[in-house]
């Protein structure tokens, strides 16, 4: 089964969060897919990984690049792992599809925005009765995460 984690993004915007957990899981050997809701939100993604640190540098594409299959992090606002991705980010409004395939499935929701918390608990309900590993984790006043379920 894969290993789902629910990030309620609180304190701190997707923007400011991303790229370290980006970072964090090219560190690991791992492959990423990043699934966005809309090609709009893709492309401010696109931008921020290429503006977000001065001495950072975060190798990636995006979905239709003709050489999309070869980057270590994909950016897609559709269904699929063409890249081999070990690990699927879900931002944006991307909903869970199909888990198989992936190592880990990082689901980041924005908690002031109703309508993210209501397809973020329905996502839980669902991953909780497919029998995958499911972690919840919510931002600290700190802006830490603290896991609670």
């Amino acid at each position: 089964m894969t290993e789902v984690l629910f990030y309620h993004l609180q304190q701190q915007p997707l923007e400011a969060l991303l790229p370290g957990l980006l970072e964090k899981s090219l560190e690991r050997g791992w492959r990423v897919v990043v699934e966005a809701g809309s090609a709009e939100r893709c492309d401010q993604l696109d931008a921020l990984l290429w503006t977000y640190s001065d001495d950072s540098f975060l190798p990636h594409g995006l979905w239709r690049d003709p050489e999309a299959a070869q980057h270590p992090i994909l950016i897609t606002p559709e269904a699929g792992n063409p890249n081999g991705a070990n690990v699927r980010f879900l931002v944006a409004g991307a909903s869970a599809g199909d888990l198989a395939g992936y190592a880990r499935v990082v689901l980041m929701f924005d908690g002031n925005d109703p309508e993210a918390l209501d397809s973020a608990r329905a996502s839980w309900k669902r991953v909780k009765a497919e029998g995958h590993d499911a972690t919840y984790w919510q931002q600290s006043e700190q802006g830490r995460w603290q896991k609670k379920a």
